[in-house]
């Protein structure tokens, strides 16, 4: 039988991982309040799925205002660390390397959210449009509602948030994780920076191309200082289309984004970071990212490539027959299956995914999916 080449070894941050089939970063708002601490059910949730080759976190804020939806963890307190440190030594018992996604909103938040329910930060005050935050309104019950407008950072605040996604890092490395990856993609604060329709700025963060890349520039570098730069990834999400504007992300589709994130990869290799994870469009009959996007990029980034976005096992294995990905995540396919690579290594069918039970909730729909045997 010949084995699929998406089981071969690939060398990343420093690891050699065993399989090219990654669980990447999924929101299942199942931390424990107050608080937002991980707890046992996660660290459950994430042993099971630990034969992944690589194993990314949901979204984790930095800090308090980072926080966009109820329930979600965070890693900016001690007892958060804490919590995720039994998630860690859960994986890495099974012999899986987990990277910590860190995480923060900006002006995708709500005032209830926000410390004191001030205003939501963003690099400038534009309120965010055809997305929805999810705020408690009870014990375990919650509603989706329109984010609160934003106040504007000032340049001493930027340098802070600076700060503060360093001191993210320095606590993901005393829990435990191999690595971090930061969370540039879906319209949230760094990707804020980024696009010339979220970032108004007229200082040394605003304006050029280059300055809105400055921001994403100096994080990475803080976090490399603590990982150093191979046990580093970034999360983007490059859109080329404007079409059904309700499942276009905040609708942040550059003028020109194949320019964008090639020069943001470009910066990124020059920086010798571990990895770029890259975030497809996933609604249905979304359009596939262009190919010149996908071999520029390779041209431009030596580093692995990861691609997350309705993969199947045959989609997974052209891209790594063409030399444009390295590494693919399985999202809720593999929510439906923690044994995800034995299945696909054997053929074995695949569970369906519970869409009611993705968000929220007990162990229902997240550790009680059947495994082979």
């Amino acid at each position: 039988m010949t084995i699929s080449p998406l089981f071969t070894p690939l060398q990343l941050g420093g690891f050699e991982i065993r399989n090219r089939i990654a669980l990447p970063p999924l929101t299942r708002c199942r931390s424990s309040q107050p608080g937002n601490v991980p707890n046992a059910m996660m660290a459950e949730y994430y042993r099971q799925r630990a034969s992944a080759g690589f194993i990314v976190t949901e979204g984790t804020q930095i800090e308090p205002r980072g926080q966009g939806y109820a329930w979600t963890p965070g890693i900016h307190s001690q007892e958060q660390v804490q919590g995720w440190k039994k998630i860690t030594e859960a994986v890495h018992d099974e012999g899986g390397i987990i990277y910590c996604q860190l995480w923060h909103v900006g002006r995708v938040s709500h005032t209830e959210l926000q410390p004191g329910k001030d205003y939501p930060v963003a690099p400038s005050a534009i309120a965010a449009e055809n997305v929805r935050v999810f705020i408690e309104t009870a014990p375990g019950e919650g509603i989706l509602t329109t984010p609160s407008c934003p106040r504007e950072l000032s340049n001493n605040e930027i340098k802070d948030m600076v700060r503060l996604y360093r001191k993210a890092a320095e606590n993901a490395l005393a829990a435990g994780f191999d690595g971090v990856e930061l969370h540039s993609a879906n319209g949230y604060l760094i990707n804020q920076f980024i696009s010339e329709h979220t970032n108004f700025r007229t200082d040394e963060y605003g304006g050029s191309l280059e300055n809105r890349l400055r921001f994403l520039r100096e994080v990475t570098e803080a976090v490399s200082e603590v990982f150093g730069s191979s046990r580093v990834g970034v999360r983007f999400a490059p859109l080329f289309t404007s079409t059904n504007e309700e499942r276009v992300y905040l609708g942040l589709v550059e003028s020109d984004p194949n320019a964008t994130y090639i020069r943001a990869a470009q910066i990124l290799n020059e920086m010798r970071i571990g990895y770029l994870s890259i975030a497809e469009a996933d609604w249905d009959n979304s359009p596939e990212m262009p190919e010149s996007f996908r071999i520029a990029l390779r041209e431009t980034f030596q580093a692995p490539i990861m691609y997350s976005g309705r993969y199947t096992k045959q989609k997974a294995e052209r891209m790594l027959a063409s030399g444009w990905g390295d590494l693919f995540g399985f999202g809720r396919t593999f929510i439906a299956n923690p044994d995800l690579p034995e299945r696909l290594l054997s053929g074995h069918a695949l569970n369906d995914v519970d869409g009611t039970t993705l968000y929220g909730g007990t162990d229902k729909g997240y550790t009680d999916y059947p495994v082979i045997g």
